[in-house]
């Protein structure tokens, strides 16, 4: 016996209406919505720390620092996420709910959420012009890397393990590996 179902195709407008009065946020995929599921204490320890860095070094400036419950629209490929930490610069970005011209993205690699942000979260990202990093951290070892575009469009990476200090030039930041990952035990 077999079952056939539709899949259900989601307006934008539909989407943001939903997540308005949804107690889980879901991510949006050109029409499909996918839940999402929660962090541990490290996952979130490490976003607080580089939310709470950025926040601080960023304030009075027209910069400003956003976590996971705020999304992110990438609209090139018609697509919502919520990213751990961002930073978005450009005061014409005046939606309430989501943000389209972010200038860094940081997220926390999970076990759950790795591969989806080395492939196609990344191949999503490079269409945002605005974007200058994109950072993943690992949250099992000290251990970042990080996507840096250069002045003609080129994307590059650099691993850095963890005895080294992470530059943001999109934020003239430096974070040591100790304040990225303060109060996280093992690692």
């Amino acid at each position: 016996m077999s079952a056939r179902m539709p899949l259900i195709r989601f307006s934008i407008e539909e989407y943001l209406e939903m997540e308005k009065a949804s107690p889980v946020r879901h991510e949006y995929l050109a029409g499909h919505i996918y839940a999402m599921a929660g962090t541990s204490k490290p996952h979130n320890q490490i976003a607080l720390n580089c939310a709470t860095r950025l926040k601080t070094h960023l304030r009075g400036g027209e910069c400003r620092t956003y976590m996971s419950d705020v999304k992110l629209y990438v609209k090139a490929v018609d697509t919502f996420y919520y990213p751990d930490v961002f930073v978005a610069c450009d005061p014409n970005d005046k939606e309430k709910y989501f943000v389209t011209r972010p200038r860094l993205i940081i997220e926390v690699l999970s076990d759950s959420t790795a591969a989806i942000d080395r492939r196609e979260k990344w191949q999503v990202y490079q269409n945002i012009e605005s974007l200058h990093e994109y950072i993943l951290i690992s949250q099992d070892e000290r251990r970042i890397e990080l996507y840096r575009r250069d002045r003609n469009g080129n994307w590059w990476v650099e691993i850095l393990a963890a005895d080294r200090t992470l530059q943001l030039e999109s934020v003239n930041l430096e974070l040591t590996m100790d304040e990225i990952y303060e109060e996280v035990e093992g690692v």
